[in-house]
């Protein structure tokens, strides 16, 4: 899975690819671009997960802004419900805390700061879920498939998607080492969006093939 994620970039008429990709990065600030971006990592999802084995090309600008507003949606939500809950809890145990003061307000205030520990393990959870959302809506083609019980259920409840899913963290543990490196020179500085582009790329295609495997019941090797 490493190198086909690291590869699979590369491919076809890569450059153009990486060109466009490059300079939606240095303008994302201004949104549209970002949003145009994100579609397009939608669409290596879509891709990937129907078997296609060379990224998509920016040829389809409207269907790019619809799934990138999509797709964007869709991760907010799995984000905005369990962050909301544990906020709402932790205000709670905080306000409480201050309000009432003594050994009694420090316990609730000390409950209020635990809960605020789940945020780490809620991090993890959604980032496990959220990838598999995104291509459940990109290969169906409905909104309703990001948050279909059962679509998802045997994704996310199966050992190869759980380890196949840990493959990305590896290739951007090596794209914020390189990152960091080319920011140190003003040259350097203005390839990182180009860099960036790239392993993002590397990190969706991976993202799909995980999906795609279990969803077929193949197997790819994660080296």
């Amino acid at each position: 899975m490493l190198e086909d994620g690291f590869s699979y970039p590369l491919r076809g008429e890569w450059v153009g690819r990486t060109i466009i990709g490059g300079i939606l990065g240095y303008f994302s600030v201004l949104i549209l671009p970002a949003i145009i971006l994100y579609g397009y990592f939608v669409e290596v999802l879509r891709t990937t997960a129907r078997g296609r084995d060379e990224a998509p090309e920016f040829d389809d600008w409207g269907e790019m802004i619809k799934d990138g507003v999509i797709g964007l949606v869709i991760s907010i939500v799995y984000a905005i419900i369990p962050f909301g809950i544990v906020g709402i809890i932790s205000t709670v145990f905080l306000g409480g805390g201050a309000a009432l003061g003594g050994d009694g307000g420090g316990a609730l205030a000390g409950l209020g700061f635990l809960t605020l520990l789940l945020l780490i393990p809620l991090v993890f959870v959604i980032y496990y879920i959220v990838p598999a959302a995104i291509t459940a809506y990109a290969t169906e083609d409905k909104i309703s498939a990001a948050f279909s019980f059962s679509i998802l259920k045997p994704i996310l409840l199966n050992g190869s998607y759980f380890i196949a899913v840990l493959t990305p963290v590896l290739v951007a543990v090596v794209i914020w080492i390189a990152t960091t490196v080319l920011a140190i020179t003003v040259i350097g500085l203005l390839l990182v969006p180009f860099l960036q582009f790239y392993g993002q790329v590397a990190i969706f295609r991976m993202f799909g093939l995980a999906y795609r495997d279990v969803a077929t019941g193949s197997a790819t090797s994660t080296i």
